[in-house]
């Protein structure tokens, strides 16, 4: 089992750690098994800076991890249906924080199977909501550090990308929806489709 990431690597702005995460490995151990992404899909949110962040307003009980030290995992559940996961980045006390959005499953990908029934291969990890139920993750898992030997979620340097990430705006947020801040890895099947977000409109009458 290769060592967790440097925290180090992590402790820098979010826009360099977030294409930085390309390549590496997320690892979920439950009592059903293991399974294990390769992240090849990733968004950067930047707290104060950032009006898409969740932490844009300041400290909550739901955000207070991204205000903590980086390389813990920050795990929201969203649209009364979704959880979602970030792994917080930046200086201790600055609440960036990047999504994982997409990746393929390396390891497991027949538990993988069992938890995300009917779907390809390609797409069991191929958003971020479809990501957390491969790995088993849920709010259980907030907090977690993800850099400490023998925890049940680990970052791990995995194959890594050394080449260019390709970049464009994040998905379907309502502010700040044209910032480039989306990297993935050019080409890789498992990178979710782009859907900008739509606003609702009113009914009349």
């Amino acid at each position: 089992m290769p060592a967790p990431v440097r925290r180090t690597l992590l402790a820098g702005p979010v826009l360099d750690v977030a294409p930085r995460l390309l390549g590496m490995v997320l690892r979920r151990t439950t009592d059903e098994g293991t399974v294990a992404v390769r992240l090849t899909e990733v968004e950067a949110y930047d707290g104060a800076n950032d009006p898409g962040s969740h932490a844009y307003r300041g400290e909550t009980p739901r955000t207070s991890v991204m205000f903590g030290p980086p390389g813990h995992l920050y795990v929201y559940f969203t649209y009364g249906m979704h959880f979602c996961m970030n792994v917080v980045a930046g200086p201790d006390g600055t609440p960036s924080a990047v999504l994982l959005r997409a990746g393929e499953v390396i390891e497991g990908v027949e538990l993988a199977r069992e938890r995300r029934a009917a779907t390809t291969d390609r797409d069991l990890a191929r958003g971020p909501a479809r990501m957390c139920v491969a790995l088993g993750i849920a709010r259980e898992s907030n907090a977690v550090d993800l850099l400490a030997r023998g925890s049940a979620v680990q970052l791990l340097p995995g194959p890594g990308f050394d080449g260019e990430p390709a970049t464009g705006p994040r998905v379907g947020l309502r502010e700040a929806p044209d910032w480039p801040w989306r990297f993935w890895i050019p080409g890789d099947p498992t990178v979710s489709p782009y859907k900008p977000h739509v606003k609702k409109k009113r009914a009349s009458g």
